[in-house]
């Protein structure tokens, strides 16, 4: 089981830019090395014959159907719009 140091957690940490205390990352290295030294058991299974997947279950995609429907009438719309102009929401301008 690979050791990590509290060194290596607070490198981390500050890469993530969390303030952790001494304590937190002693703790935090203590529990990372479980979950390494855990992971680490998978490398002793005999994994010759298995395929490489992205997913353990077959996906598939569950899509509606593409069709074009009665979009939300135009009136109705503008009573929810501080301003609009010829049928046009109106918004502030963002480039001179």
């Amino acid at each position: 089981m690979t050791k990590l140091t509290t060194e290596e957690v607070k490198h981390v940490a500050t890469l993530a830019r969390l303030a952790i205390t001494e304590e937190e990352a002693e703790k935090f290295a203590e529990q990372l090395g479980k979950i390494t030294g855990y992971v680490e058991q998978l490398s002793e299974l005999d994994t010759t014959n298995v395929e490489p997947t992205t997913h353990v279950l077959p996906l598939v995609n569950v899509m509606r159907k593409d069709v074009a429907e009665k979009g939300l009438d135009r009136d109705k719309m503008l009573l929810n719009v501080k301003e609009h102009e010829d049928g046009q929401v109106k918004v502030p301008a963002i480039m001179d």
